[in-house]
């Protein structure tokens, strides 16, 4: 058996998470690799809406084993939130025992945030766009070899190590900042949250992982925001803090690069992007503003209206070679019902050239799209079951798509609920 991987090959949002719960059911294990609560996969089934943050997206399926790896940073009071809400919905996930969150994951402090709205703040119009959950702080201290682990809280000196990394935070947001906040309220949080963590199987995770694959049993590993958000290969400075890739899959939940199997792309019938940064194909104009009300483009954990613009294909074609993608998931195809025309962005106009991959400096050369245009499509797609039933201008875009792409279209999500998903190939 191989460890499958499904992930977002734009800027995030690309509706990740109603994928892993629609695949759920064929695996023994999700399992989360990277990111932390800055992540939003909505869910919506039998009239009800979730958004997770921290935990997989298998976790409504009884039969489905779900795993917070050691490449997730987790904030304590965020995912206390999050369990506490599911269980006042019906889900008590300390019962169903289908949760286990690995040890070696790093932890977010309330001074962790305390960082990084400071550091925005700083940087004014420059900001990166941060949800401010802490994240880049806390993965700066993890690569500073500075973090707190999960597996630390249940250590003898763990309320020592904790605050000695606090008054490293203090001196820093007293020396480069003059800021001093009291926190306290926050602390206090932080340790009773814990406190309800520590009750679930911390584990490590690299075994488990591994011990699941001896047994011949199918995981699949989450990723979180987008390929074009990756700390490596995205549109760096503008990006994430980990590694979004299949790659990341390796490093955040422990498997060797040859236990790799299926990489599922997920990416929108257009594209998105939340915070600053390049977006070539970016409409800021009243079609944008179609887009963005049609297609409900408003951030899960922020509520930040998200940029939009049409699909950019050099941007798809190098997430796809990045990641070794074999299968596509078209998402929000309903969105585009209703517009005469759409268009794709086959090159771009950069420096006197026509090229058709990303360039380095995207982020301070952007890149004029070269436009294709492509006949839309004015049929409710909301309620089709069934490939034959998809409108031909519809089809005709999958095919144009894949031609493109050199890789098939799988799965098209015709709305948000999970029963809106067809199988095409």
């Amino acid at each position: 058996m191989a460890v499958d991987v499904l992930l977002g090959l734009q800027w995030g949002d690309e509706g990740k998470g109603k994928i892993v719960d629609v695949l759920s059911p064929d695996y023994d294990l999700i399992a989360r690799f990277q990111g932390g609560p800055n992540a939003g996969h909505t869910l919506e089934f039998e009239g009800k809406k979730f958004v997770l943050n921290t935990i997989p997206s298998g976790i409504f399926f009884e039969n489905t084993m779900n795993l917070i790896g050691n490449g997730v940073v987790i904030d304590p009071v965020a995912l206390k939130k999050e369990l506490e809400s599911l269980k006042g919905a019906g889900h008590d996930l300390l019962a169903k025992k289908n949760l286990m969150i690995a040890k070696k994951a790093h932890l977010i402090l309330p001074t962790h945030r305390l960082l990084d709205a400071a550091s925005e703040k700083r940087m004014g119009d420059s900001k990166i766009g941060s949800t401010l959950k802490g994240i880049g702080p806390a993965y700066m201290d993890k690569t500073g070899r500075n973090g707190l682990r999960l597996g630390d809280f249940t250590l003898p000196d763990f309320k020592e190590r904790y605050h000695k990394l606090v008054n490293k935070h203090k001196y820093i947001l007293q020396l480069l900042y003059s800021e001093i906040i009291d926190f306290r309220e926050q602390e206090k949080e932080f340790f009773q949250a814990l406190d309800l963590i520590s009750q679930f199987p911390l584990v490590d995770s690299e075994h488990v992982v591994n011990d699941y694959l001896k047994k011949g049993k199918k995981i699949l590993a989450e990723g979180a925001q987008g390929t074009l958000l990756d700390i490596d290969f995205g549109s760096y400075p503008f990006v994430t803090s980990s590694n979004t890739t299949t790659a990341g899959a390796c490093t955040g939940l422990g498997i060797a690069p040859n236990q790799i199997g299926e990489v599922i792309g997920v990416f929108k019938a257009y594209c998105t992007r939340v915070g600053g940064g390049p977006f070539p194909t970016e409409l800021d104009n009243e079609t944008g503003e179609e887009l963005r009300f049609k297609g409900h483009e408003f951030g899960a954990i922020t509520g930040r209206s998200r940029r939009t613009g049409w699909i950019d294909l050099p941007a798809l074609k190098y997430a796809i070679m990045i990641n070794g993608v074999n299968q596509l998931v078209m998402t929000k195809a309903d969105v585009l019902r209703g517009f005469e025309q759409i268009y794709a962005c086959t090159h771009y106009h950069y420096n006197g050239e026509v090229i058709d991959y990303m360039p380095y400096d995207i982020h301070a050369i952007q890149p004029v799209p070269v436009l294709q245009e492509i006949d839309g499509w004015q049929e409710d797609i909301t309620g089709i079951t069934a490939a034959d039933q998809i409108p031909a201008n519809l089809n005709t875009y999958i095919k144009f798509l894949e031609k493109e792409l050199g890789v098939p279209v799988k799965y098209l999500s015709v709305g948000p609920d999970r029963k809106q998903t067809l199988i095409l190939n």
